[in-house]
């Protein structure tokens, strides 16, 4: 690694830019919806789609997208991702019906099941055991800096240009990175290409995309519904027999052995833990700045700026506290603080404001901060030069997965709370599925009868809802304080051979 040099840097700086043109795509689309509903003329069913077609993709991609790296090279594949998703973007920006578009967001969606495990990939490869975790926390720091910088861009460039510019936000920054992975990023790849696991392939992606799209469904259409069963069974079956299948093949696609890595297995599920309660702050902030603070999909992202401001700092001196008291201390430190920032929030009521709001989100983004490097760190050391490819597409594949459940159980936990604390007496009942439907829908039909009660009543509900959320979510903040003291070795972050066996036997320093 030494031959690197200060070149290492400048490579994480390609990186972050590599993953905050992914991240400005997952805030900016929702913004972009309701005039491209209108140009297009798209129905409810084609906007689903818009959404699900790059998140089918996405799921489905990332761990073939691991062994692409592994085996090519992973600078060939996130320069040719890089191009893809810059290609895919102007299809999006110029697109003239939802056919179109559906086809050129699911390329979107490959483009960046290349980006995000190949650039994960790059990190235990190029830094050192005591470098990765500030690599890592400027990579994951940039990503967090795209959910409010989206709505920001985007909201400025639909009050000037047409729906099509968000899209072109991509292009500059696809461009810049490409450059900065040309001439800083090394290659690398693994020392032997392993013959492809073409069962091993088809068998993951058809698990991940069905799984993944029954979560979407049970976010639509309830758990019970059969479009959420069968797609969710079928999604949980193809998963076993690729199990099956890779204990018996020579040449496995993933090594299961990595899952008795006690480094590799707590880190990704307390990183699943963290995108699943990120998923309860940007999923409902949002729409509270929008429905009861009454700002706009701009100002609602300079209200996010607290959180990703308390996560810099977080990242910034995560690595010294973890030295200064140990990485299951520090982990356990950052869930704690973030577990308490969401009860906090979850005192929210319709009077609070934007003070409440920045306290506790800053506080949450801190916490966030300190955990977030040390059990990426936790994950990704425990992976050899050969298998990085493959083993940061399985992280990067479980946490999205993670967080795909969270926004449709949380989405659901928010609907409930809302119905059930609605006052609908006095509604006509051509307006009460309405008014039931969202928060948005509840204020357009308190508008349309010009009832402030309703309009009150509607905004009270939703609150609730968004109390809700917030404790359930500092509730999962708790049991990752649970995991890091009792699960998380005590060895991250030290040098230790990269091998399932010793990585095994390293969960006796729990």
């Amino acid at each position: 690694m030494s031959d690197l040099g200060s070149r290492r840097w400048w490579a994480v700086g390609a990186l972050v830019l590599a993953s905050m043109v992914v991240g400005f795509d997952v805030t900016i689309l929702s913004l972009a919806l309701p005039a491209m509903a209108d140009d297009m003329n798209a129905n409810n069913v084609e906007l689903q789609w818009f959404v699900t077609s790059y998140t089918l993709v996405f799921a489905a991609g990332m761990i073939p997208a691991g062994m692409l790296g592994d085996r090519f090279g992973r600078k060939k594949v996130l320069l040719t991702a890089l191009v893809i998703f810059g290609v895919a973007s102007l299809a999006c920006a110029y697109s003239t019906d939802s056919g179109t578009f559906i086809a050129a967001r699911a390329v979107l969606g490959l483009g960046a099941a290349l980006i995000m495990p190949t650039t994960l990939s790059l990190l235990p490869v190029m830094f050192s055991d005591e470098e990765r975790p500030k690599a890592i926390g400027a990579v994951a720091g940039a990503a967090m800096l795209a959910y409010p910088l989206g709505p920001i861009l985007g909201g400025y460039l639909l009050n000037h240009f047409w729906w099509g510019s968000v899209f072109l936000i991509n292009v500059p920054v696809v461009i810049l990175a490409f450059m900065a992975v040309s001439a800083w990023l090394p290659e690398s790849k693994a020392k032997e290409a392993k013959r492809f696991d073409v069962g091993g392939l088809v068998f993951s992606s058809v698990g991940l995309a069905a799984l993944t799209y029954g979560v979407i469904q049970g976010g639509e259409k309830g758990w019970t519904d059969v479009t959420t069963l069968a797609p969710m069974i079928g999604g949980l079956l193809a998963l076993v027999v690729f199990v099956l299948w890779e204990k018996r093949v020579t040449d496995p696609l993933v090594d299961l052995a990595l899952f008795r890595s006690a480094r590799f297995t707590s880190g990704t599920v307390m990183g699943t833990l963290i995108n699943f309660t990120m998923f309860g702050v940007l999923f409902t902030m949002p729409q509270y700045y929008q429905a009861v603070l009454g700002t706009d999909a701009m100002g609602s992202g300079f209200r996010l700026l607290p959180m990703v401001g308390g996560l810099l700092v977080g990242v910034t001196v995560a690595n010294k506290v973890a030295k200064a008291v140990g990485p299951k201390t520090a982990v356990g430190i950052g869930f704690a603080l973030l577990a308490a920032a969401l009860f906090y929030g979850a005192t929210t009521d319709t009077s609070s404001g934007t003070g409440l709001a920045a306290a506790w989100t800053a506080a949450y983004g801190l916490g966030l901060g300190l955990a977030l490097p040390t059990v990426m760190d936790s994950a990704l050391g425990a992976l050899s030069e050969d298998s990085a490819g493959v083993g940061s597409g399985v992280n990067q594949a479980i946490r999205t997965l993670g967080g795909s459940f969270g926004a449709a159980i949380l989405g659901s936990i928010l609907n409930s709370g809302y119905r059930g604390q609605l006052d609908l007496d006095g509604v006509p009942a051509a307006a009460k599925e309405a008014t039931q439907d969202s928060v948005f829908g509840g204020l357009g039909v308190a508008k349309a009868i010009k009832s402030s009660d309703l309009a009150d009543s509607v905004r009270s509900a939703f609150v609730h809802g968004l109390d809700i959320v917030l404790v359930v979510s500092a509730a999962l903040g708790l049991v990752g304080v649970l995991l890091a003291v009792v699960w998380l070795p005590r060895n991250v972050g030290q040098s230790t051979p990269k091998t399932a066996e010793s990585e095994h036997e390293a969960a006796d320093a729990v």
